[in-house]
């Protein structure tokens, strides 16, 4: 769940996704458990007309004013005050327009995103992700939650799920199919030999690598890493550490990031920023200020000078 909510803050539970990717049937499903129900109203904000509609008997029930927003120049913070006002909500639900881009929606300032969830259409996904992934990457960044429905007879679930997680590392992911939730993801044939005593990570595998050693730790423990990789330094780290990473591209040429495991080295006093190193190194999971928690952290084996890559990892 979100933070604790606050008197003088108004709740936000925004849920998001494209168009008829099963956001009303997952909304309706909500508003009928009984964790939660409220004693107060609940303001429903929808941006958007699918083929579900929602069921009056259960708006009255739950003490829900539905009220439709056609255009996002009509949400505006002045809007949402007004409706907030007439209204008087304990709560605002907001079913988003998945054409709409979401990094545009303002808000008042006595209002918060509490909760966020995203609904994919599993056997659409690859088609939003090959025309729309700015749009997709815009409603998964602040996501606690993604839930991919439809994904019957999809073998590359793991591919999928490397892709969310590029775009938002911190959300959990559930694949669901006709039976309900898939338990467990199939793993993909990853594109290096774990078997192998040295693990050599090709450029054109650093994302995959990347998402897969925070994703699944037990695989990596202890496991011997050589890839290529650009020098970042920073004086607030340590005179033995640096970090070795690509530049990458998760949603769109705006998205361009840095994506790096902070690296414990001998060498680290000598190298320089931007600078290209080969690195061997075993993997550890510790403690580390900017993961927020445990994460990958390399202990190198050696650190030498490498020959740069031009291209930027894609997901």
């Amino acid at each position: 769940m979100g933070p604790a909510i606050e008197d003088d803050i108004m709740p936000l539970f925004l849920i998001n996704g494209f168009l008829e990717a099963g956001k009303t049937e997952f909304l309706q499903f909500t508003m009928e458990q009984e964790y939660f129900q409220t004693e107060g109203k609940t303001l429903l904000i929808v941006c958007e007309e699918g083929d579900t509609e929602y069921d009056e008997e259960l708006l009255k029930a739950t003490k829900t004013q539905l009220v439709t927003v056609d255009t996002l120049e009509e949400l505006t913070p002045e809007r949402l005050t007004e409706l907030e006002l007439l209204y008087n909500p304990e709560r605002v639900l907001m079913e988003w327009n998945g054409m709409w881009n979401q990094d545009e929606l303002k808000l008042p300032k006595d209002w918060t995103i509490y909760q966020q969830v995203t609904i994919i259409d599993g056997s659409t996904f690859e088609l939003y992700v090959k025309n729309m992934k700015p749009l997709l990457g815009a409603m998964v960044r602040g996501s606690e939650l993604i839930i991919c429905n439809r994904c019957d007879g999809i073998e590359d679930l793991e591919g999928y799920r490397r892709t969310l997680l590029a775009m938002n590392n911190r959300a959990e992911i559930v694949f669901e199919d006709e039976e309900g939730e898939i338990s467990q993801v199939s793993e993909a044939d990853l594109p290096y030999d774990m078997t192998k005593e040295v693990i050599e990570i090709p450029p054109e595998a650093y994302g995959i690598w990347y998402i897969d050693c925070m994703d699944k730790p037990d695989r990596y423990r202890g496991k011997v890493v050589e890839f290529t990789g650009m020098v970042l330094k920073s004086p607030e780290f340590p005179k033995n550490y640096f970090v070795p990473g690509r530049m990458a591209m998760t949603c769109c040429e705006a998205d361009m990031t840095f994506l790096g495991y902070v690296c414990k080295a001998r060498e680290a006093r000598h190298l320089e920023t931007r600078q290209w190193v080969r690195v061997q190194a075993r993997i550890e999971y510790e403690e580390w200020p900017d993961y927020g928690g445990v994460g990958p952290v390399l202990h190198a084996l050696s650190v030498k000078p490498d020959k740069g890559i031009i291209e930027v990892v894609q997901f």
